[in-house]
């Protein structure tokens, strides 16, 4: 039987408290997440592994970059969460 993934489990219930609208994947050491009606990516989040903090990644021409103006910002996830639900920049492909 598979580990329940709490960072999971929070990202699902934030998108659930926020009308969903976001498919969730599971991707190698990290969570890609993509627009529900048009399937165009939103985010990349990875774990960094310390205090349940990620890196937070955007959609760049047909790979996950940076996301701020002075690289890949890393913050809690819920700290991330917030950013992404709150900053157009990440809606620009879905």
């Amino acid at each position: 039987m598979a580990c329940p993934d709490p960072m999971l489990g929070r990202i699902e219930a934030f998108n659930r408290d926020r009308g969903g609208g976001v498919v969730l994947r599971r991707a190698g050491k990290g969570y890609s997440l993509y627009n529900e009606r048009s399937g165009g990516p939103v985010a990349r989040l990875k774990p960094t592994g310390e205090d349940g903090k990620v890196r937070v990644l955007a959609w760049h021409r047909e790979k996950w970059g940076a996301s701020g103006p002075f690289g890949v910002p890393t913050m809690t996830l819920d700290r991330a969460l917030d950013y992404i639900a709150s900053n157009p920049f990440f809606w620009i492909h879905a």
